[in-house]
């Protein structure tokens, strides 16, 4: 949970805490959950970390850092500490700290009093997978920002955006990924459709960059990927090859 992150779109992994609890059906595989089973911790308790807490005011290099991997930042249970990360982000002018919550609706009031119309340094962003979940978007477009982004992953429905052109240039990164996991037991996976992903893009362009991150285990089987998880964007249609960062 720490340097050089194995994640595509950022540098570094940053977590202020362990465990979470689930939102809806997007949760359904969490990767927490599966990595608390496989490294003897309960994914269902929040606890705050200890060595990695002050990670960011170790690294001198300006770096893309993913805030948090391993809990929502915007859980009710890490109130009593956030204040703490918010300082640590305001040391560090230098990073960009990509935001990540699926409790978008919580983040105006977890706010520092001097936001204002957003720090520089921080994008906020929210996930969502299939289309019931669409609210979380129009949630985090009441936030202010300097930088606005939506993961739209694991992908395992169509998402139809159905915003309008005000709302879709205030999408300023998108994300996208089909679910990776396993052929049996707790944690597996729902298919992804090459053509989800193409809608996507499409309802996006030209307005937001675009990052696909992996087409998803369902893909990759289905397509016969060496890449078991469909990550190799060599291996990808040419026309799904896109992998922008905001501008």
């Amino acid at each position: 949970m720490g340097r050089n992150s194995s994640i595509s779109w950022t540098d570094v992994t940053w977590n202020i805490a362990v465990g979470c609890s689930k939102v809806d059906k997007d949760c359904l595989y969490c990767y927490m959950y599966r990595d608390g089973k496989r490294y003897g911790y309960d994914p269902r308790e929040i606890r705050r970390t200890k060595t990695v807490f002050n990670l960011p005011l170790k690294i001198k290099e300006p770096s893309r850092i993913f805030t948090s991997s391993l809990t929502d930042v915007f859980h009710p249970a890490i109130d009593s500490f956030r204040d703490e990360m918010w300082e640590i982000i305001r040391q560090c002018p230098h990073h960009t700290f990509q935001v990540l919550t699926k409790r978008p609706e919580r983040i105006v009031e977890c706010l520092p009093d001097d936001w204002g119309d957003g720090w520089n340094n921080v994008w906020m962003g929210t996930s969502i997978g299939h289309q019931e979940a669409i609210g979380r978007i129009h949630q985090l477009l009441e936030v202010p920002a300097s930088k606005r982004f939506v993961s739209f992953e694991p992908l395992w429905s169509k998402v139809d955006m159905n915003l309008d052109l005000s709302d879709l240039c205030s999408i300023d990164w998108a994300i996208i990924g089909g679910e990776s996991g396993n052929e049996t037991g707790m944690y597996r996976y729902r298919p992804c459709s090459i053509e989800w992903i193409e809608s996507l893009i499409s309802d996006l362009t030209p307005t937001t960059s675009i990052f696909v991150k992996q087409l998803g285990t369902h893909l990759a089987k289905e397509m016969g990927l060496k890449d078991r998880h469909g990550g190799d964007i060599d291996e990808w249609p040419e026309h799904l090859r896109i992998r922008e960062f905001p501008k």
